[in-house]
């Protein structure tokens, strides 16, 4: 059930969808997340995979296997006391 407010006021579970400069653009409110596609459905879409990995439902912390596949050394795989960049704030 979709719902519209006049008043721009918050709603639980609320996502807003835009066009802008000819791309969608979907916001879900709750979280901040916000994604664009070239359809409304792929905005949609993209939207679902990033609040989905926004709260922790998707994505993971490799296995140490997988890190030895990709040729790292899970012992000396940390950052120490050095702060991440800032691309990842």
């Amino acid at each position: 059930m979709a719902s519209s407010t006049r008043n721009g006021d918050a709603n639980d579970g609320e996502i807003r969808l835009w066009q802008e400069d000819g791309w969608w653009i979907a916001k879900d409110v709750d979280t901040g997340v916000t994604t664009q596609g070239e359809s409304r459905e792929e905005a949609l879409d993209n939207l679902d995979d990033a609040v989905a990995v926004h709260t922790g439902k998707r994505g993971r912390e490799p296995t140490d296997e997988e890190l030895r596949a990709l040729g790292i050394d899970p012992e000396n795989n940390t950052t120490g006391d050095q702060e991440p960049p800032d691309v990842l704030d």
